[in-house]
């Protein structure tokens, strides 16, 4: 996949805030610390277009990119797609981490508000990729947000990152173990730092975004 632009767009923080320009998008789902932006970063080639935190459990809103794409409309920018004219482009959607125990109740509850209200109700969503570690079982979270994502029968694969942290062996058994706890779902390794497995997660993204 050849990525000629990449952008951060906005962050969102509540159903008003998302873009609205109609282009298919790609959600990003997983645990705090568990390697979204680093994923997202070596899918594009770019370092540091997704912000990268010591603090697992920062970031609190959806934060929206747009590759390969022209200008995005967004509320405070409402600049009309001509009907019938082609909608270059798509997006990335961020969404926050779950499962970081140091942040409050009431904080964590409104992010999986906010994450559910997303996944439920967006029209343009082509795709969703939930992320686990790949050095450990799913947790219990992982698990839930596996479940939720088939009974609502939303398009999703699973990517197992880090996969350069373990041996070969190690990261066997930790698939082998994903796959009997996360039934009928497609379970792809990646590794941000050596870009192993970019192109199997690019080809899943463009069949959906065919699709859309």
């Amino acid at each position: 996949m050849k990525v000629t632009s990449a952008e951060f767009v906005k962050s969102a923080f509540e159903r008003s805030h998302w873009v609205v320009d109609g282009r298919p998008e790609i959600a990003f789902l997983g645990r705090s610390n568990v390697g979204k932006s680093s994923l997202i970063n070596s899918l594009l080639l770019r370092k540091g277009l997704a912000r990268t935190s010591n603090t697992p459990g920062r970031t609190q809103s959806i934060n929206f990119f747009l590759i390969n794409g022209g200008q995005s409309v967004t509320p405070e920018h409402p600049v009309a797609i001509a009907p019938g004219s082609d909608k270059r482009g798509f997006l990335f959607a961020d969404l926050p981490g779950y499962g970081y125990a140091k942040v409050s109740k009431t904080m964590r509850s409104d992010w999986g508000k906010m994450a559910e209200e997303y996944l439920a109700d967006r029209q343009e969503l082509a795709l969703c990729i939930q992320l686990i570690d790949s050095r450990h079982a799913p947790t219990p979270l992982d698990i839930q947000l596996n479940d939720w994502l088939k009974h609502h029968e939303k398009p999703f694969i699973v990517v197992a990152t880090k996969a350069d942290k373990s041996s070969k062996t190690e990261l066997a058994k930790s698939l082998k173990l994903a796959k009997s706890v996360l039934t009928d779902s497609r379970i792809l390794t990646y590794s941000a730092t050596k870009v192993h497995g970019r192109e199997e997660v690019w080809s899943e993204i463009l069949q959906a975004i065919s699709k859309s």
